[in-house]
């Protein structure tokens, strides 16, 4: 590590760096010289323009699948774009546009072609690349953005007349929605796509997305036209069921882009990563090796799994480095946007050395200069590896080559699984499925008022139209009634509060907002993405750093320090929902932690894992990867037995915490959380005892104050039966407590409660506090409300993962059991038994404990 030389040179040095940063930021942020404009020749209008002449002129040839797309949207049907990221699907759909325009077929003056995006991020990038080619085929047309980051000018202009593409995310398009000349506005369109598919169709925001297109469906009906919709995805195993959910009843067409794509996975091998790992053991250790690569390499991207690992790993970097200042960068969501627009020009030219990502840089913002990309940490999927393998090599042609960094001695294994899945992934599709929701009902209530508010509706019309998307398809007219009446009178419960009348009927039977200051609001609050309460960071002189959590801030008072944006900072004081702050003279800092970063491991990824394993059991250390994880794998052989697809091997264990018992399901975290409280409350009604709990991707233990017998309890006590599941999971946790969390969510995108106006934000005890006692008056008015069924139903699906869960059970129910009574933890049991003693320990208490534990532990398997 090169450390500053003590004396008056420090201060020099640091100056120096500054000054390098300066440069750099002024370096991106101003335009090119007059001089250098000049230099850049015009675009040069072809003779006959053509998709194929300009292809040609940039030295490009269309792929196939390319003018397989071309000609499905000139015969005027939809359907779902599948190839791998950096293979020109933008181009496949928008030269289809192009080519009717082209040849005639539509003209200028109004809205032709929208482009839906999901991050805002993406939304300048995707322009750009739009508007590149329009001068060269002498169409006068124009490329706008509306986004939440457009400026009120451009707003105004798009509100006097839309750009001919528009470009934009799914809350935008619902609030052009709730134009009441929106009709009109949308009159001229030819073309709807949907980008990034994939990271739409499993959330509300997907479902947001349907209920817009049905609309825009229904608009060109009208005008007895048929708008074809086109969706773009790079990593999708179900494809035939995401096309679906798309384009609803709408008969689509598939297409692959079939090109030859080299994608190469390696990985960065520790020297000893041990036989006794935990979550993140190895993390830091690995700085060095990280170091190495990103110096021998051009740009290069190194994605964390976390905001938190972001902050930790670039701080680590720039102080190993500090001559690397102004040349490596931060970016994730919560940063201002500003300071993320910065980093992304320094990748477009190349500016950067590195930057340290989250999935704030997932998606397709094209930045060619990016030669490597590094994972800290496992991927998690298949689907996840590939799409940011991609952002390296991010064009036809190019290798992109993605190196696991592992935090852990069982992600070495994750990572000679994770080669061979994306082999396959390429070459066969096995990639993870998502799903859209089915019917939740808080987006509807939304949805109801956008429309009422975008020109009024007739409730047969419109009930129509929403079953005209694959997520309400089965809606029934019970709900829809419901719905209808909790939009217009707010329920049962809350009909006497007039802010819930929301929609009226007229006397000509179409629903419509009477109320100006109702409108208004909603219009503010649109949308399906729903955050904690987040604070603005800000310099006491005004710069603006970005957002953190609330309840982050909460836990710190004037004068402590914490680490973000890549700075240390002492926070000075809070006012307004801002913390204002200052740089700290100290070098280290609290990290905060942001709520919902841990994702699961994926059912494919988890079986590639225990393939590998079922490898190593025969003998076959075939990777580098598997020899270093040797020593751990033949250790936990020795002392228990190695989980494979066919054997469940339960361990337990005596110690003077009380009987512990582990078990090894590999079905993910999130169903491992449903699982060990199931198994916990199904034990306790054999033999009663207070439980502690821990789970990782691979297991999870389950710690008793009763010497419970395990074996006869997993042979007698019904401990895997299907019989009375979901009582039995609702008994075994807080079900009442998180279905009143998940319906803070829910009631937020009902529109229940307002998070505040612009610069007068609602704190998250206020919010907190309306929600609960919202929640409070349904229970005990409107015990029917289906809001409240709703938050039960996600709390299963999304927080437990109650499919998982029903196959993990299936699974382990046909497995062969092999119960080990152990005389010490295994390599397997020494992550869960240092995730359950991390809550409960300080960071300084923690490594103490495991050091004493691996030395004990090391001195039983013999060194």
């Amino acid at each position: 590590m090169r450390r500053l030389p003590p004396g008056p040179n420090v201060g020099t040095q640091l100056r120096a760096i500054r000054a390098r940063q300066a440069r750099a930021a002024r370096a991106l942020a101003e335009p090119p010289p007059p001089a250098e404009l000049a230099r850049r020749p015009p675009p040069v209008q072809l003779a006959l323009p053509s998709a194929e002449a300009w292809f040609a002129a940039q030295r490009w040839r269309p792929f196939d699948f390319q003018r397989e797309v071309w000609a499905q949207v000139a015969a005027g049907r939809s359907g779902l774009l599948h190839a791998t990221t950096g293979s020109g699907k933008t181009y496949a759909v928008y030269f289809a546009l192009l080519n009717r325009a082209l040849a005639g077929e539509i003209g200028g003056g109004g809205l032709r072609l929208l482009w839906v995006t999901p991050m805002r991020a993406l939304s300048a990038d995707t322009a750009r690349a739009l508007e590149a080619p329009l001068a060269s085929l002498g169409l006068n047309w124009r490329v706008g953005v509306r986004t939440g980051d457009t400026e009120s000018a451009e707003r105004a202009r798009q509100d006097e007349r839309l750009t001919e593409v528009l470009v934009t995310t799914p809350e935008s398009l619902s609030l052009l929605l709730t134009r009441a000349d929106c009709r009109e506005r949308f009159g001229g369109l030819a073309l709807a796509v949907v980008d990034e598919w994939h990271e739409l169709i499993g959330n509300k925001r997907g479902v947001q997305v349907q209920l817009a297109l049905a609309r825009l469906r229904r608009f060109a009906r009208e005008r007895g036209e048929r708008l074809p919709v086109w969706g773009l995805s790079a990593t999708l195993g179900n494809l035939g069921e995401a096309m679906r959910a798309l384009l609803a009843h709408d008969d689509g067409v598939l297409v692959r882009g079939r090109i030859d794509k080299e994608i190469v996975v390696d990985t960065l091998l520790p020297d000893d990563p041990g036989r006794f790992p935990w979550g993140g053991h190895l993390g830091i250790k690995m700085l060095d090796p990280v170091i190495r690569e990103i110096a021998a390499s051009g740009t290069t991207l190194v994605f964390t799994n976390t905001r938190s690992q972001a902050e930790i790993w670039y701080q680590s970097i720039l102080a190993a480095r500090p001559q690397w200042a102004g040349l490596i960068a931060l970016h994730h969501g919560s940063l201002d946007r500003e300071v993320r627009d910065w980093v992304e020009r320094g990748l477009k030219v190349g500016r950067l050395k590195a930057v340290v990502a989250t999935s704030s840089l997932d998606l397709g913002v094209d930045f060619l200069p990016v030669e490597r990309v590094l994972q800290v940490g496992s991927p998690k999927g298949v689907a996840r590896l590939l799409q940011r393998a991609g952002r390296s090599g991010h064009a036809p042609g190019r290798v992109s080559r993605v190196t696991l960094v592992p935090t852990n001695t069982l992600e070495l294994i994750e990572a000679a699984a994770a080669q061979k899945a994306a082999v396959a992934a390429v070459r066969e599709g096995r990639v993870e499925s998502r799903v859209a929701p089915a019917g939740p009902l808080d987006v509807l209530v939304q949805h109801l008022v956008t429309i009422a508010l975008g020109g009024g509706f007739r409730e047969e019309e419109l009930r129509a139209e929403v079953r005209d998307t694959a997520s309400y398809a089965a809606l029934t007219d019970a709900e829809w009634h419901w719905a209808l009446d909790f939009a217009g009178r707010g329920g049962a419960a809350l009909r006497a509060y007039p802010q819930y009348r929301r929609v009226a009927v007229d006397a000509d039977g179409v629903f419509g907002v009477p109320d100006a200051q109702i409108a208004r609001r909603h219009r503010m609050s649109v949308g399906t993405i729903v955050a904690e309460a987040s604070m603005l960071v800000r310099f006491q002189n005004g710069a603006k750093l970005g957002f953190i959590e609330e309840n982050f801030i909460a836990r710190l008072n004037a004068g402590d320090t914490f680490t973000f944006g890549g700075r240390v900072l002492e926070l000075v004081r809070v006012q307004d929902m801002t913390a204002f702050v200052t740089p700290a003279r100290r070098k280290s800092g609290a990290v905060p932690r942001w709520a919902g970063t841990k994702m699961p491991l994926s059912s494919e990824m988890a079986d590639a894992v225990l393939q590998e394993l079922e490898g190593a059991l025969a003998g076959r250390y075939d990777t580098a990867e598997l020899q270093r994880a040797r020593p751990l794998i033949e250790l936990q052989a020795r002392w228990s037995a190695v989980p494979t697809r066919d054997h469940l091997v339960v361990e337990s264990l005596r110690s003077r915490e009380g009987r512990h018992l582990f078990v090894y399901p590999f079905a993910g975290r999130l169903a491992h959380q449903g699982l060990a409280a199931l198994l916990a409350v199904r034990a306790a009604r054999s033999a009663p005892s207070s439980f502690s709990l821990a789970v990782n991707d691979y297991g999870l233990e389950l710690l008793s104050t009763a010497d419970l017998d395990w074996r006869a309890l997993w042979r007698d006590g019904g401990l895997l039966d299907e019989a009375n599941l979901l009582e039995d999971i609702l008994a075994s946790l807080n079900a009442g407590q998180l279905a009143q969390r998940r319906f803070r969510e829910i009631a937020r995108v009902a529109g229940l409660i307002f998070p505040g106006y612009p610069g007068q934000p609602k704190s998250t005890r206020q919010l907190q506090a309306s929600s609960s006692l919202i929640f409070e008056v349904f229970r005990k008015y409107d015990a029917g409300n289906l809001l409240l069924t709703q938050a039960e139903r996600e709390v299963l699906e999304q927080e437990l993962d109650l499919a998982r869960l029903r196959a993990a059970l299936a699974r382990m129910r046909a497995q062969r059991l092999v119960y080990r009574h152990l005389a010490q933890p295994t390599p397997f049991a020494f992550p869960l038994l240092v995730e359950r003693l991390r809550e409960e320990l300080t960071t300084e208490k923690l490594a103490d404990r495991i050091a004493r534990m691996l030395a004990d532990l090391e001195r039983s398997a013999g060194q």
